[in-house]
């Protein structure tokens, strides 16, 4: 949520972010409208009800037919003292319900534009050539067969399109990588976390998943709870309505969890295998810090998920995310694509998100500082969505007798294999 009074001192500012996210910049006018009305509605309830006041203290003191008029303008007034309190509800609902539809305002440094329209920052490691190997690869799909790792089609039979089984050496690499991830996040000084997989629509609400990303959202309606797509979620609400004290910042944690993602707009994209699917097992880096810190702690989420990316031994490359693909929360974003061989592109695999603090308003997170209690900052970064790092660690470590090289970091999560074999 942003910060009304930098809608009032500095308008054009959100309506640039607007312009250029793709959105209508009419939505800051609307906010702004609807927060004169409400100011309105508060000052008219508290005239009123300061006369209510004033008039009780008159009866008290008053006699006869003076006291009697009193009570007569006492009735009306009560009425309408209730009728401004609900003017007054009315117009905040009305003002809250616009704020919430605004997005953060994008980083003037994240590209203007939408999906397509990101920076390359840089490329990290080249592309295997396979034609100068001598072989064909091939694909996740084909290659989880020959290794017993990937069931899809009892994943579709049990629980339908874009869902799997991870069978044998698949479901080894799953808890390999963890792992090496939780790991590599507590040698950094993160809390490890297992959040909730299910939380209340306030949780969802307010790190800002029940706005453009209402659809991909799966609810339990008769429970009022919804699944998470990301632990981005509980690990946001875990401070909510709380304070915290500077010297605990930053606060850091990172959680293994499941998450639960519709792809309501994915028709038709990414059918085959496991690189979107519905249900998968994620690795998610969290912090809280102050707005001003915000920033220096975004390039080392960034750098952290590098280092990750490198013990995995996979070319990628760095983008910096158009503002119109930010989604709702957050103000920058990064994202670490992997080539993936049968793609013949890169697709992303991690990603680090600075929502300054947006979220936190929405949430009620603040900091207690010499200047006063203000609000956090929050920022995300994925280690590890272990399907796609499946599907990057398969394709780019094939070798041509149909066995998986494992990178030299990950085999002592491996049980020391060295190489992963088709089954006989």
């Amino acid at each position: 949520m942003i910060d009304v009074r930098v809608l009032r001192s500095d308008p054009e500012l959100a309506r640039q972010a607007q312009r250029r996210r793709g959105e209508s910049p009419d939505l800051v006018d609307e906010i702004l409208d609807r927060d004169e009305k409400r100011r309105t509605a508060i000052t008219a309830f508290e005239r009123l009800r300061a006369e209510q006041r004033t008039l009780g203290k008159q009866v008290a003191r008053a006699q006869g037919d003076e006291k009697a008029e009193l009570l007569v303008r006492t009735k009306e007034l009560s009425t309408l003292v209730k009728e401004a309190e609900v003017a007054q509800t009315e117009a905040e609902q009305a003002f809250q319900a616009a704020l919430k539809r605004l997005p953060n305002i994008a980083a003037p440094e994240a590209p203007a534009g939408g999906e397509d329209d990101y920076t390359v920052i840089e490329h990290v490691g080249a592309p295997r050539d396979f034609a100068a190997e001598g072989f064909e690869p091939l694909d996740h799909v084909e290659l989880g067969k020959r290794l017993g790792a990937i069931d899809i089609e009892r994943g579709a039979k049990v629980s339908g399109a874009r869902f799997y089984y991870l069978t044998g050496v698949g479901a080894d690499l799953e808890l390999a990588l963890v792992n090496m991830a939780m790991d590599q996040a507590r040698g950094a000084g993160f809390t490890t976390m297992i959040t909730p997989a299910l939380v209340k629509p306030p949780a969802m609400d307010g790190t800002g998943f029940l706005g453009q990303a209402a659809a991909d959202v799966y609810r339990l309606p008769a429970e009022d709870f919804y699944l998470v797509g990301t632990s981005e979620v509980p690990l946001a609400a875990y401070h909510a309505d709380e304070i915290l004290e500077p010297d605990t910042l930053p606060r850091r944690y990172v959680a293994f969890s499941p998450c639960y993602r519709k792809e309501a707009g994915s028709y038709g994209k990414d059918t085959r295998g496991i690189w979107r699917v519905h249900w998968f097992d994620k690795v998610e880096m969290f912090t809280y810090t102050t707005l001003e810190q915000s920033y220096a702690e975004h390039e080392k989420m960034l750098g952290w998920e590098k280092q990750w990316l490198s013990k995995l031994e996979l070319a990628y490359r760095v983008i910096d995310t158009a503002a119109g693909d930010l989604g709702l929360s957050a103000a920058r974003k990064f994202d670490c694509e992997v080539w993936i061989p049968t793609r013949g592109g890169y697709g992303e695999l991690t990603s680090t998100s600075n929502c300054t603090d947006f979220q936190s308003r929405r949430l009620n997170i603040r900091g207690r500082f010499p200047d006063g209690v203000k609000p956090l900052a929050t920022l995300n970064g994925t280690l590890v969505a272990v399907p796609r790092a499946v599907v990057a660690i398969l394709e780019n470590h094939q070798q041509a007798d149909g066995s998986v090289r494992v990178p030299t970091a990950l085999q002592p999560y491996l049980q020391g294999r060295t190489s992963l074999e088709p089954v006989q």
